[in-house]
């Protein structure tokens, strides 16, 4: 498909409030895309389709809530007639050592980040084939390089990669692409929030070169924008991760060797964190997305537009923009 562009496509977008996925959002509605922006924080999804223009629609959703994510499929469809590439992107990223962890936020991470990804293709998937249009899983370079500290994150994501490559070979025949994202550090809310952590975040600070660099947001909005519209297998950022990808059984001993220091003080801090704050608290998922997760469990809201598609009268006819461009 070498003629095929976002332009006056439709891109569904969850963890679209903040980060890549806001970032994503408003790089795609400048090619002419109309943008679903699928999320948590009413305020900050009104705020990014603002930015997006006049065709961007936004739906308060948990991703751990099957019929919330259906409601806001539904409402994306009956507001710009179909979708063509759904992100499945929401993720959250808690800090801490398996031993002294907390269970339930071990849990929810798995629960958002794995389940929450495999409910939103679901979800999308009859839509996008439709289309014949692409599907992006937001992995992470943790999904190849399993560091200490980060054991329910890199297992979240390694299993997002694992089942977006089996939904790839299953989607050939059906003419949809699927796509996997692989980003290192990206100055995100997320990261941020996780080289804030008061016991443990300043040891990325001390990590060898190139694990201690922050990549831009706007370098991999970039990416994911053009991988979107190039229908890629996999985007990557920064360039070195494409070998670490390659080689990457080969250089696990490496990477584990050069670990052991690190995560023997982590773990030391980790326990400290603990005695003093709490396993809660010290566990709690990073960043101030982290903290709207946390906030929603166990309860999901709902509200945005979704629900105004869920109770329009069913044989009214949608009010549509037109395509941008």
């Amino acid at each position: 498909m070498e003629d095929w562009t976002t332009r006056g496509k439709t891109v569904l977008i969850t963890g679209a409030a903040r980060g890549l996925g806001a970032e994503t959002a408003r790089r795609v509605a400048a090619r002419g895309a109309n943008v679903a922006l699928v999320g948590l924080e009413p305020e900050e999804l009104e705020r990014v389709a603002a930015q997006c223009g006049v065709n961007a629609a936004w739906f308060e959703c948990d991703v751990t809530d099957t019929e919330a994510l259906e409601r806001a499929v539904r409402g994306a469809v009956e507001r710009f007639g179909g979708i063509d590439v759904v992100m499945a992107n929401a993720g959250v990223a808690p800090v801490g050592m398996v031993r002294s962890t907390d269970p339930a936020a071990f849990e929810r991470t798995i629960e958002i980040n794995l389940l929450g990804v495999w409910r939103t293709v679901r979800a999308a998937l009859p839509d996008v084939i439709d289309r014949q249009g692409y599907v992006l899983v937001t992995a992470s370079l943790a999904a190849a390089v399993h560091g200490p500290g980060m054991a329910a994150y890199s297992a979240s994501k390694a299993g997002a990669e694992a089942f977006a490559d089996s939904l790839r070979v299953e989607m050939k025949s059906h003419g949809v692409d699927v796509g996997v994202g692989y980003f290192s550090f990206i100055d995100t809310d997320m990261v941020r929030g996780a080289d804030a952590h008061p016991a443990i975040g300043h040891l990325r600070k001390e990590a060898p070169w190139p694990f201690s660099r922050t990549y831009p947001l706007s370098q991999a909005g970039q990416a994911i924008a053009d991988g979107i519209e190039q229908r890629r297998r996999w985007v990557v950022v920064p360039a070195w991760g494409r070998a670490l990808l390659v080689l990457r059984t080969a250089l696990a001993p490496l990477l584990e060797k050069g670990s052991y220091d690190t995560a023997a003080e982590a773990d030391a801090l980790f326990m400290k964190d603990v005695e003093e704050r709490g396993m809660q608290a010290a566990s709690s998922p990073v960043g101030a997305g982290g903290e709207a997760a946390r906030k929603v469990a166990p309860e999901t809201p709902r509200g945005g537009q979704a629900d105004n598609a869920a109770n329009a009268e069913p044989d009214a006819e949608p009010e549509r923009e037109p395509a941008a461009g």
